[in-house]
């Protein structure tokens, strides 16, 4: 019998910090976490488009890195919770903080919102990762769902 060869695809495992732990920002409350998302967000798109954002974090609430996960259209953005826990286990994190941006500047999180922010938690904790804060963005500033206990 003949070995059939296949043609596959290699998969790698990688992170490379290019940064110490030590050195990199740690978010102990909502405002730092903002700032870190002002530094990803486009600024010049808040009024229009909808973006989605998380910063990954170590065991010392220390920003491991920050991804854009995404543009939307003017009322919504995807949200793929498999995309963000891959990235976060990718990097070793054991927290992650999601952002979003609201274009019509209203800071209220939707129905929606808080539904993807629960399946997100329940998701990460299979993983032992805490998800540690949401935050919605608009022009005029945030709104934090652990800042008001949603999450």
């Amino acid at each position: 019998m003949q070995d059939i060869l296949f043609n596959l695809s290699k998969i790698e495992i990688r992170y490379n910090p290019k940064i110490p732990a030590l050195q990199k920002p740690r978010i102990a409350n909502s405002n730092d976490a903002y700032r870190q998302f002002m530094q990803l967000l486009d600024i010049e798109r808040l009024n229009i488009q909808e973006e989605v954002a998380a910063l990954f974090l170590n065991r010392g609430n220390r920003v491991i890195g920050g991804y854009k996960l995404g543009i939307g259209g003017i009322t919504g953005a995807v949200v793929d919770i498999r995309i963000i826990l891959g990235i976060a286990l990718k990097c070793l994190a054991t927290g992650l903080m999601l952002c979003h941006t609201h274009p019509s500047g209203e800071l209220k999180p939707s129905a929606a919102d808080k539904e993807v922010t629960e399946r997100l938690k329940q998701a990460a904790k299979l993983m032992d990762i805490s998800q540690l804060d949401h935050l919605v963005v608009t022009a005029e500033g945030y709104f934090s769902f652990e800042d008001e206990g949603i999450l």
